[in-house]
């Protein structure tokens, strides 16, 4: 299928490296190493960033995710331009690099047999920020978890607000809010996985809604910048501020997952949401 095709191409483009530095401990890790351990750090556990689609077949089972509204792209509504270019270059630019029409791949399959729908947000296109695009393919992956009673699980990774679309980007995070919300008039569970980042106005929005919010090993989490904080209120942070462990400490959060248990963790979760 195109997007199990599209996973090992990436896998294929990262060879081209023979090691990887971790961006926590900064260890140096053969890349055969790193790559057999789903791009988490063997030495400290810093889980790394890894694609839509390779996300996508480390979740669902053998060839059965099928990706849904790829037509959905950016539109440059405000002729957007700064001094590194145009807004609809960079589109252009981000969809020749990654091989995907949004910050966000939608789709459904199966999860150890039992059916769901997910998006799955890629950094790597615009830093996963929050376009009307992306907004648009989280809301219609949601309306088809509506409409066929399926669990929906949304998997962040994100900047925040897309600033080349100004407020039709904010109106996103009322528009993804609204469509998850309706899951809850036919009792279809919404799960938010939170990975590393999950910052701004997608951590305002939607990635904080779930029925269960869970996230990966030391993934950034929070709305402003840490310095931004610290000047406002005048005070030191604590060191691991806006961290995954943090957040599961004072409660914004309800679990911690491994990536090579993320899987087999949603599997009962959703096994017990089945019955």
């Amino acid at each position: 299928m195109a997007w199990y095709s599209k996973a090992i191409t990436e896998k294929k483009q990262q060879k081209n490296t023979l090691w990887v530095k971790c961006k926590q401990c900064g260890s140096h890790i053969w890349q055969d190493e790193w790559d057999n351990n789903l791009n988490v750090c063997p030495n400290c556990n810093f889980h790394g960033s890894i694609s839509a689609h390779q996300r996508a077949e480390l979740l669902f089972d053998d060839g059965t995710f099928y990706e849904m509204f790829t037509d959905i792209s950016p539109v440059d509504s405000l002729n957007f331009k700064d001094l590194k270019g145009s807004y609809k270059d960079k589109i252009e630019e981000n969809k020749k690099k990654t091989g995907i029409s949004e910050s966000v791949v939608s789709g459904r399959g199966q999860i150890s047999g039992i059916p769901a729908v997910a998006s799955i947000m890629d950094f790597r296109f615009l830093g996963g920020s929050l376009g009307s695009g992306t907004g648009e393919k989280i809301l219609q992956a949601a309306n088809f978890a509506y409409d066929n009673h399926l669990p929906y699980i949304v998997f962040s990774a994100s900047g925040g607000a897309r600033m080349q679309e100004g407020v039709l980007s904010l109106m996103q995070m009322a528009k993804t809010c609204a469509g998850v919300a309706r899951l809850n008039k036919k009792d279809i569970p919404f799960i938010s996985v939170l990975t590393n980042p999950t910052t701004g106005g997608v951590t305002a929005s939607y990635a904080m809604m779930g029925d269960l919010n869970i996230a990966e090993p030391g993934a950034v989490i929070g709305f402003a910048g840490r310095r931004v904080i610290e000047q406002t209120i005048g005070e030191k942070l604590p060191e691991d501020f806006q961290t995954a462990e943090y957040l599961l400490e004072h409660g914004f959060i309800d679990a911690i997952v491994n990536r090579k248990d993320l899987k087999e963790y949603l599997s009962k979760v959703l096994s017990y949401y089945n019955r």
